[in-house]
């Protein structure tokens, strides 16, 4: 019997969707049959008009990722309009670029509170809500390359990021057994806003591009299948993986 990638009847809470990312990874979840939950601080006009025409639902929560008390409500606030949330994907993140010697107190706290602390407590607020329905879900988060590799000039993101893969199995041992599968996907060099710096720079894009056996930079469309088969039933049995989708830049 062929394993079901449907998401028929159920509800996403997506953070960062109005680009990139998270808006590939929404419209995907759309076009699986479910409805979305888009938050975040900017309106995600295009995501919605993409969701919309794949006959689903969308409504955007407007929150600040910094502030982890926020994130009670914001799962609040997804039942309280579907009546349910089956996955969460916590997708929004932040990167500030300067060398170690340089790094500011500042620029470290901003990005640990988006990309790792309010992934922790969005993830349990979510958690809670599934276990009171006494159904499961899912929950993915989006690590990244330096989950892997230290990287350079990224001190706070590579911090983050190395949490959450951490953080990701952690999740797994504890919820495994009760119905919530964590997992997460590790994105390699994707053409989104935060490599904007990078692909202008004309020798940093090739030496990139030299390492990466598909030849080419990501797009965000690439992560579409990873992230409905990490949502749907087909990954049933899957827990506390980092799944890399990068082109085969690890493998290299």
């Amino acid at each position: 019997m062929a394993p079901s990638f449907s998401l028929a009847g159920k509800t996403a809470l997506v953070t960062g969707a109005n680009t990139g990312l998270g808006q590939a990874i929404a419209v995907a979840l759309a076009g699986a049959g479910a409805d979305i939950a888009a938050a975040g601080r900017t309106l995600p006009d295009a995501t919605a008009e993409a969701v919309r025409a794949a006959g689903r639902r969308l409504e955007f929560l407007h929150v600040d990722l910094r502030d982890s008390g926020a994130c009670n409500g914001l799962v609040a606030d997804t039942v309280r309009l579907f009546g349910r949330v089956d996955v969460l994907v916590n997708n929004a993140g932040l990167i500030r670029r300067n060398d170690a010697l340089e790094f500011t107190e500042a620029d470290w706290d901003e990005v640990l509170d988006v990309n790792l602390k309010s992934v922790f407590f969005l993830s349990t607020a979510a958690a809670r809500a599934m276990l009171e329905r006494g159904v499961g879900g899912k929950i993915i988060n989006i690590a990244s390359m330096l989950s892997f590799q230290g990287g350079v000039r990224v001190a706070s993101y590579t911090a983050s990021k190395s949490g959450v893969a951490g953080l990701t199995k952690l999740l797994a041992n504890e919820w495994g057994s009760r119905g919530i599968n964590v997992n997460a996907i590790a994105p390699g060099y994707f053409v989104t806003n935060n490599t904007a710096a990078l692909r202008a720079d004309a020798e940093r894009n090739a030496e990139i591009l030299a390492r990466i056996p598909a030849g080419r930079w990501g797009e965000p469309q690439d992560l579409a299948g990873a992230a409905v088969f990490l949502a749907s039933p087909a990954s049933d049995y899957v827990h506390g993986v980092i799944l890399p989708v990068d082109g085969g830049w690890l493998a290299r």
